[in-house]
């Protein structure tokens, strides 16, 4: 795209205002799983859930991303043998998801149990300034689902369900829901890296991997030799911004994320550069929960704002849009009610003719689950793929997220969500089987 000619709704595409494919899906995920290969939902195979567990494995020196990711990957287990994995990774960690899923799920049918779930996935959660602390404002806390709280365990058992019902069909989830497209593609998303002079030689190193776009996401602003008096983080974001769109030419597409990280006076410098310099997206500009500061911002800048990793609920994503907060929707599936939530918040953004973009941060499980929503989805258009690539790789999955020549990201190959876990590296790191 061209430096100047970027309206705040031309993320990259323009969404089709409207009903969207697989709309009903969500209302009998069942039903239309079943009638999806032309079979009678009693004739799927017995899908009671009689066994929950979690797989502990040791992932070493495994890059973590942002916070500690635990090995624990989860698995929901049906009379029939069909098993549904997630990874608790940094979610809830410690705090029962287990037992949580035990009085949840045993001896339920799929079958009954996730149309409930989906029903209920995301409906009255707010959001939580107490949070997010410091650093780059990533949550800090996870909580367990009580009334006003996004609940991360509910949403992994989602994903699960539907990883279940996609491999009893033999289909995946994206299919299900109505997707048409099997492939994305790919921009590279930095990591917070420390110093002004990183982030040039990256966005060029991705563009040789055939990356079509690159993410910053800003360190600590300053240069890699230190200056007398440390620079006001912003000033050397702005020294990032435009050193990273000179070594890119005028036609790259470059994006910008400081995660929450500035008041509404730094955002606005920041913004205004980002125009100058013809970026296409500034997500998370100040904390989500400063609607007002977002608004001011969309009125003064015509760079789009994209926002909503830090929302919980489908209502508040409706407030941001009816108030005019943003330009782009962001969603994190955990946050939402897992792959039905997801759905639903993608649905929402379309009928008001706006970009999705869901957060493909972490392990392969992570790209996953968001991928199978992006397909789905007619008003999704990029693949966020950290950088470099083999940062999302786990030992235990056997399919490795990776571009083609032509920058895409293909669909992982299998049902469900697409992943099979490798079992014999599994049990070569795994520390104990929790049940």
């Amino acid at each position: 795209m061209l430096k100047g000619n970027i309206s705040r709704r031309d993320f990259l595409g323009a969404s089709a205002i409207g009903a969207i494919a697989g709309a009903s899906v969500l209302a009998d995920p069942i039903r239309a799983a079943a009638q999806s290969v032309g079979i009678k939902p009693a004739d799927l195979p017995d899908l009671t859930i009689k066994e929950v567990k979690v797989y502990v494995a040791n992932l070493g020196s495994i890059h973590k991303f942002n916070s500690p990711e635990s090995g624990e990957i989860c698995s929901i287990v049906t009379n029939c043998g069909i098993e549904g994995n997630y990874t608790i990774g940094n979610r809830v960690g410690n705090n029962g998801w287990l037992a949580y899923a035990k009085d949840v799920c045993l001896g339920k049918n799929v079958i009954d149990l996730l149309p409930g779930l989906t029903a209920a996935t995301a409906p009255r959660s707010r959001m939580f300034p107490s949070m997010f602390a410091g650093g780059f404002g990533y949550p800090n806390g996870m909580h367990l689902g009580s009334v006003g709280e996004a609940n991360y365990n509910a949403a992994l058992i989602d994903v699960m369900l539907w990883d279940i019902i996609g491999k009893a069909v033999n289909r995946p989830i994206y299919k299900l829901l109505g997707g048409t497209k099997d492939r994305m593609l790919a921009y590279g998303s930095s990591q917070h890296l420390p110093a002004i002079e990183d982030f040039a030689p990256q966005a060029l190193e991705a563009r040789t991997k055939n990356f079509r776009a690159y993410k910053i996401h800003p360190g600590g602003g300053q240069h890699r030799v230190a200056t007398p008096e440390p620079i006001p983080a912003y000033v050397g974001h702005i020294e990032e911004i435009r050193s990273v769109r000179k070594a890119m030419g005028d036609e790259f597409t470059l994006l910008f994320d400081p995660v929450q990280r500035y008041n509404v006076h730094e955002a606005l410098a920041v913004g205004h550069v980002l125009e100058e310099e013809g970026y296409v997206s500034f997500e998370d500009p100040i904390p989500s929960t400063d609607i007002e500061g977002l608004i001011e911002l969309r009125k003064k800048l015509t760079v789009p704002i994209e926002v909503g990793e830090f929302l919980y609920s489908i209502q508040a994503f409706a407030e941001y849009i009816r108030r005019g907060a943003y330009d782009i929707v962001r969603l994190i599936a955990d946050n939402v009610g897992g792959i039905s939530g997801s759905f639903r918040i993608g649905q929402l953004a379309d009928a008001f003719g706006m970009p999705c973009t869901p957060h493909n941060w972490g392990n392969g499980y992570d790209l996953a689950v968001h991928m199978q929503v992006e397909l789905a989805l007619p008003n999704c258009y990029w693949f966020e793929m950290p950088y470099p690539q083999e940062l999302t790789d786990r030992p235990y999955l056997k399919h490795k997220f990776r571009l083609d020549k032509d920058g895409y990201v293909n669909a992982p190959p299998g049902p469900g969500l697409g992943l099979e876990l490798d079992r014999d590296a599994l049990d070569k790191i795994l520390l104990r089987i929790d049940r």
